[in-house]
């Protein structure tokens, strides 16, 4: 296992941009706007050849009205509990603030190595600054630049020499599970019915979640990393900056899932914007499966899931390979089948097809239906082979790749899908003009010639 160390401090003082520095990302969003980070969000970090995990923490404060604080207060608290180390963060710009020394109270109870950090020191001119922080009474201050890199080398030292060593990381088998959709359709409860804890913060604000956070659960010998992310509205009711980069984050961890969970409101029933995330996601080309959430609040008398699938399905029939499970993160109903279906759902994601089998089925399926004509000569397939996987990706080499219709690259896929069991995987395919012979010919034309002995 590798070590963990928390960072935390008052709202605004530089705690994501010093994470985004420690591992060496920028996976954390950072702005100006205090209240940014409200989860826990982890990160992967070496130093040297020290392995660990870095841990992103909202601002701790007490007596605040903000709506969120006691949740915030609570994840720093698990963060801590788990940590190895913990890097308090000041603020060396606008000096000391009440909420430095209560959290100082409430440090001098845990039993973790304390480093406390003195941030914004841009250079040696600001040393200076450190001064008053001396009141707080502890015995050694770092003082560093989170944005600039000064004093960071030094503090880095400091900080992998208390932590315990990391075994060397094993080949990871991990499935990287996107959980999108909607604001309030209730990502981040499903994840913490998933990970069996209240890993992240739940409100019936939309909203909520701002950041793409990361959440690993072990299941038997599978790891699956489950990424909350922030809700994704229309772009025209996107207006700040901060929602505008979380839909950003939202929209890249689509491209680093292998597998998408799409949360659709059962209750409110299917929108133009699900179709819009849907969308994305097959862009993307990850795997995916709805999950129709807040079944419980269906009327069963009026919605079956039947039903609900008949209208998904005629809405997204672009994703008519993904499946449809009806769930309720609130009651846990049909929750112990997600894991299983994300299995499945990857299995085929990361399958590849043998060149003997696929060759096969492309001229099973050319006999059995031929390609239309282009210009009065038959369009003609030679081989195919598939190039990568997640997803499956196939070339076909044909004599005339742009004249191939879109619904015959259809029925062929409808073909791949069938004879193969691949029901449940998104798959492209790509036509090719068939090199030979004659492209060969022009590559030896054009190569310089030797000179021959006079």
């Amino acid at each position: 296992m590798k070590p963990v160390v928390a960072i935390i401090g008052r709202p605004n003082v530089g705690k994501s941009t010093l994470f985004n520095r420690m591992t060496r990302r920028r996976d954390a969003i950072v702005d100006d706007l205090p209240g940014v980070t409200r989860d826990r969000h982890y990160g992967d970090a070496q130093w040297d050849d020290q392995l660990f995990i870095v841990v992103d923490t909202g601002g701790f404060v007490t007596g605040d009205d903000d709506l969120f604080a006691a949740h915030i207060r609570a994840q720093v608290e698990q963060a801590v509990a788990e940590a190895d180390a913990v890097v308090m963060v000041l603020d060396g710009k606008n000096g000391l603030s009440p909420f430095d020394h209560d959290l100082m109270k409430w440090l001098r109870t845990i039993k973790q190595p304390i480093f406390y950090v003195v941030n914004k020191i841009d250079g040696p001119g600001q040393e200076s600054h450190l001064y008053e922080f001396h009141a707080l009474g502890v015995e050694r201050l770092f003082s560093l630049s989170a944005e600039h890199g000064y004093g960071v080398p030094d503090f880095m030292d400091e900080l992998v020499a208390v932590l315990p060593r990391a075994d060397a990381p094993a080949a990871s088998d991990e499935i990287r599970v996107a959980v999108v959709g909607r604001p309030n359709v209730g990502k981040s409860s499903l994840i913490n019915r998933l990970a069996g804890q209240e890993r992240l913060l739940v409100s019936d604000v939309p909203g909520t979640t701002r950041d793409a956070v990361d959440t690993v659960v072990q299941k038997k010998h599978r790891t699956y990393r489950l990424i909350d992310t922030a809700g994704i509205r229309r772009k025209a009711k996107v207006d700040l900056k901060l929602e505008k980069f979380s839909i950003i984050k939202s929209l890249k961890s689509l491209e680093d899932c292998d597998v998408a969970l799409i949360l659709l409101d059962a209750e409110q029933g299917i929108t133009d914007q699900d179709i819009k995330v849907a969308g994305y996601a097959y862009e993307r080309g990850c795997g995916a499966i709805f999950l129709a959430n807040k079944w419980d609040l269906v009327d069963a008398r009026t919605v079956t899931p039947h039903k609900f699938g008949q209208r998904l399905y005629e809405s997204a029939r672009f994703l008519q390979h993904a499946p449809l499970l009806t769930v309720s993160a609130k009651t846990g109903q049909r929750i112990q089948k997600i894991f299983p279906l994300i299995e499945r759902v990857f299995a085929q994601y990361a399958t590849r097809i043998g060149t003997g089998a696929l060759n096969r089925v492309f001229k099973e399926a050319t006999e059995r239906t031929e390609p239309p004509l282009h210009k009065g000569r038959r369009i003609k397939f030679y081989y195919a082979t598939q190039i990568s996987e997640r997803p499956p990706t196939i070339v076909a080499f044909v004599n005339y790749p742009d004249a191939v219709h879109f619904s015959y690259q259809r029925y062929l896929l409808n073909q791949i899908r069938s004879q193969t069991g691949l029901d449940m995987t998104p798959l492209r395919i790509y036509f090719r003009l068939r090199t030979g012979k004659i492209e060969f010919g022009k590559w030896k034309k054009n190569r310089p010639q030797k000179r021959r002995p006079r």
